[in-house]
């Protein structure tokens, strides 16, 4: 049984391979296939074409023909290179590998050869063309045409920059994207993935990315309008934060390292980190008086006199010292405030503001973080509070701060990052308990007030002075006193969780 069942496979081999000689050696009379081209209906093209069993095979040189690429072949040895758009795809009758730019991919039926021509399976064939070097090129099945259509490349390279705690990659786009047609995320196999729906990469631009910082490699799969890129990297990541920016536009892309320290580096540090000073920041001053409530009370006056307080309380029960960026009504630019707290060599950093919003009905607490604004709302704050640089006099200071240098000023801060995130939550956490307002939760925004600072920092918005309500209780110095106890205990809160674990540390 066993021997008859090799006989009858050794006969399908045999007529098979007589099928292919045959076909090899006589002109078979081909049907054709049409090429449409939608960026320009009156032209049509034909691309001869043949059927073995259920397959269709299609002329290798009028295909080349048809997309104006150019062709290497060597009848002899059965092979053909096609140079289209920067690639270069590389045939052989009978072997099912197609390689592009060197690289592999295997169809299921291979190519053939007949009077000096390479036949290549349609539909195996335009796949991997489409995906790996032609998105514009495709097969309609419907109709039964080959789809020739020009598609503009909107993802044209990728530059990478080390930071110290992680790498920036700058994805370089001709359009912007929404947030809600990128996908990014962190694979167990050691790549990480973007995919941009709407996305048309130019894969040979990005195959020349040079590896930096923890990029070993960048690879592009395009299927159809969307891009993946594949980032192959040398270590595991903590985070990751995605963000389109304009002027140029450009996807930024940044990939956050663990901070890891040697035990040297540990035993030098520990005692830097020890927080034996606190900066505290009173919003706006002097001819910056900030928002106003529908009563006349000022922004300027309700965040200094709660900075007061909370100075106090932390002198009196801690040992810690306070640096005050202003302690009476004076006007201190934005830049001022971090370059203070830097050089004082302070620990954490806390700014007091107060709120407004269009609707008088809106009310409540938040804290916010360093980031650009994940929210149109976080950006209007932002934007609002940002608003005190106009009334300096070196006003071009700020205009290198564009979007993409928040998501650098991100990055760069990142040894920061979860420590601000503790703080601000701690710190919400006591104003939830301790003062009756809605509690509006942690928030990112990109406040140029806490750009630089080399140390954890939050920014807390104690109440809406656009809401009468909250207004009349800003008034009440028992309020402020209740809003500063809160931070205070929420300072203390942290200080001590972050000491005990240098200690256990040590």
């Amino acid at each position: 049984m066993i021997m008859l069942n090799i006989f009858r496979d050794m006969r399908r081999l045999a007529s098979y391979i007589l099928f292919i000689t045959i076909f090899s050696s006589v002109c078979i009379k081909a049907e054709s296939v049409t090429v449409s081209f939608p960026n320009e209906p009156e032209k049509k093209v034909f691309v001869e074409s043949i059927k073995l069993g259920r397959t269709t095979y299609i002329s290798a040189k009028d295909l080349a023909e048809a997309l104006a690429a150019r062709i290497y072949e060597n009848v002899d040895r059965g092979k053909m290179v096609i140079y289209f758009g920067g690639h270069r795809i590389k045939i052989s009758a009978n072997c099912g590998f197609v390689l592009v730019d060197d690289k592999a991919y295997q169809m299921p039926a291979h190519p053939v050869q007949n009077k000096g021509d390479i036949y290549l399976p349609m539909r195996m064939f335009l796949e991997v063309f489409n995906r790996h070097a032609a998105p514009g090129v495709a097969y309609d099945e419907l109709r039964n045409v080959i789809v020739v259509e020009i598609l503009t490349y909107n993802i044209t390279g990728i530059k990478i920059e080390e930071k110290s705690n992680g790498t920036l990659i700058r994805i370089q786009t001709t359009r912007q994207f929404d947030e809600g047609q990128m996908t990014a995320w962190s694979a167990q196999n050691g790549w990480f993935y973007l995919t941009v729906v709407g996305g048309v990469g130019d894969s040979v631009s990005i195959q020349k990315t040079q590896p930096v910082g923890i990029v070993l490699e960048a690879q592009m799969d395009q299927t159809g309008r969307t891009a993946q890129l594949a980032f192959r990297l040398r270590s595991n990541i903590e985070s990751h934060d995605l963000h389109q920016n304009t002027g140029p536009d450009e996807i930024l892309l940044t990939l956050r390292s663990p901070l890891i320290l040697s035990e040297e580096k540990m035993r030098r540090s520990r005692d830097y980190w020890y927080i034996d000073t606190i900066v505290l920041d009173a919003g706006h001053g002097g001819k910056d008086g900030g928002t106003t409530g529908k009563y006349g009370l000022q922004e300027k006056f309700i965040t200094l006199d709660i900075t007061k307080r909370l100075g106090r309380l932390l002198e009196k029960h801690t040992n810690v010292q306070i640096i005050y960026t202003r302690d009476e009504d004076v006007f201190v630019p934005l830049w001022k405030r971090t370059k203070s707290a830097n050089e004082s060599n302070g620990k954490l950093f806390v700014s007091i503001h107060a709120n407004a919003h269009k609707s008088r009905r809106i009310k409540g607490f938040e804290t916010y973080i360093l980031s650009p604004g994940k929210t149109g709302e976080a950006a209007a704050v932002a934007e609002r509070e940002n608003a005190a640089i106009k009334l300096e006099e070196e006003e071009s200071r700020y205009e290198h701060l564009m979007e993409d240098n928040f998501i650098i000023a991100s990055l760069m801060q990142n040894a920061f990052m979860k420590e601000s995130e503790e703080l601000a939550n701690i710190v919400q956490t006591q104003l939830r308990k301790s003062i009756p307002s809605p509690d509006r939760g942690i928030k990112q925004a990109g406040f140029y007030v806490l750009v630089g600072a080399s140390m954890p920092n939050i920014l807390v918005e104690v109440g809406y002075l656009s809401n009468p309500q909250e207004e009349k209780q800003l008034r009440k110095p028992g309020y402020r006193q209740s809003i500063a106890e809160a931070i205070y205990r929420g300072i203390r809160k942290f200080k001590d969780k972050s000491e005990r674990v240098l200690q256990a540390e040590g």
